[in-house]
């Protein structure tokens, strides 16, 4: 099975299912699409981010794809934090070229009630490019939390997170708190929910909810079966 993660930034396709994704690819192809640059909206304007920074973070990218497991990690450049000043049709058909490169079957991407403007319009892209016409190779499409963001929407913005499938991390959780920490520009110290014991007690939190020591939580979109 080929599976597709589409990001809306780097380090969002680890904190969203870096578990799964290692799990997955042990035994399905797992192909990663960043739509973001990343970094860029940390500077008053885009333009003064330094190429080296850009570079960078999409070398740690493509390390991280590699320690979990991914076959593939593309970029697509957006501007950083600023998709909402790009017409939602040229995002769409971003990720429309990528899916009809890659062909998945199932997708895996971010939550529509996120605080962050990117994950939003993310999610509204990816919607919008694998509408379930007839031909559309997309079976499954899946929704994940991205700790920082979901849960810094304090269920203020419609609709809330409410997951009703669950991975077990157990045997990947590890990797997960390694590929994070590879991203040296965005991992974070305690209390941050982005920091490594967050992380574990977001895993360890949705494991207990389902009989789990540890599991990351989706929330199912559509399945065609």
């Amino acid at each position: 099975m080929r599976i597709g993660v589409i990001a809306a930034h780097p380090d969002d396709e680890i904190l969203g299912c870096g578990g799964t994704i290692s799990r997955l690819s042990r035994q399905d192809d797992v192909h990663i699409v960043i739509l973001g640059e990343g970094i860029s909206s940390r500077q008053d304007r885009r333009e003064d981010s330094a190429r080296e920074e850009l570079k960078r973070i999409q070398d740690e990218a493509r390390a991280v794809a590699k320690l979990l497991g991914a076959k593939s990690a593309q970029f697509c450049g957006l501007p950083d934090n600023r998709f909402d000043e790009l017409p939602l049709l040229d995002v769409i058909k971003r990720v429309e070229r990528w899916i009809a490169e890659v062909q998945p079957q199932a997708i895996y991407t971010h939550h529509p009630g996120d605080l962050n403007i990117d994950h939003v319009i993310t999610f509204r892209a990816v919607l919008t490019a694998t509408r379930p016409m007839l031909g559309c190779q997309v079976r499954e499409i899946y929704a994940f939390e991205v700790p920082s963001s979901t849960e810094w929407a304090f269920q203020r913005f419609e609709p809330a997170f409410r997951p009703n499938v669950f991975v077990d991390i157990s045997g990947t959780l590890q990797t997960k708190i390694e590929a994070m920490q590879r991203y040296t520009s965005e991992a974070r110290r305690f209390p941050h929910p982005r920091s490594p014991e967050a992380l574990r007690a977001i895993a360890r939190r949705w494991g207990s909810v389902v009989g789990l020591e540890h599991a990351e939580a989706f929330e199912l979109i559509r399945s065609v079966q």
